[in-house]
């Protein structure tokens, strides 16, 4: 998928780029360049493969510790930019995030990508009862109208419930083991090559059927 010079078509790739523009990425005021930040150089390398571009990842200055604990690549492309911005993405959108266009078709890629970027999977042995085992997934925004659509579209499209947090300024969408159990496979679908984070499908991956 090149989507410089080129009008924008939806595939599971562009949905998983849009996840991760949406939690960990940024669009500048130049109306040009679409940014994704990350820790992990795994995720952007694939990026950088679902977006076809050679663009290098470079150290990005932390906004915490001012220091450059974490990494970016950036990239023009104003076709994707402006496309972008067409389906509810924007510049400053940490707490003006709302609904977003995306089809019902590429929406679990969209959230693959979503909770690659800002998303939690914990896997844990119960404190309390011997043998018993703990999972959850969370889904993390700042703006409460993005995350009650996220568990709305959940919800609608594979009819799975979540319980809402808040912790400090960040809004928390989590499922339970149930209910984790039964939204992996809508995440994770067997028999696909899909953009993922290797170490967060580590943690599920006992849940699936072999791919």
């Amino acid at each position: 998928m090149k989507p410089q010079g080129k009008l924008i078509k939806w595939n599971p790739r562009i949905a998983y780029i849009v996840g991760l523009i949406t939690t960990d990425g940024n669009l500048s005021s130049d109306a040009r360049h679409p940014e994704i930040t990350s820790n992990d150089i795994q995720l952007l390398n694939t990026a950088k493969k679902c977006l076809e571009i050679r663009n290098k990842i470079t150290p990005k200055l932390s906004g915490l510790t001012k220091e450059k604990s974490c990494y970016r690549i950036q990239f023009g492309n104003v076709i994707l930019y402006k496309w972008l911005c067409g389906i509810g993405l924007m510049p400053h959108k940490t707490r003006r995030l709302k609904s977003l266009k995306i089809p019902n078709k590429y929406f679990f890629d969209f959230l693959r990508g979503h909770l690659d970027g800002d998303g939690c999977i914990r896997k844990f042995m119960d404190p309390v009862y011997p043998n018993a085992q703990r999972l959850y997934i969370a889904f993390n925004s700042a703006s409460f109208s993005h995350i009650n659509w996220l568990k709305r579209k959940i919800k609608s499209l594979a009819n799975i419930n979540g319980f809402m947090m808040k912790n400090n300024t960040i809004f928390c969408l989590t499922y339970a083991k149930k209910e984790s159990m039964l939204l992996i496979p809508h995440l994770y679908p067997p028999n696909r090559k899909i953009p993922l984070l290797k170490r967060k499908y580590k943690i599920v991956k006992e849940f699936l059927t072999p791919r």
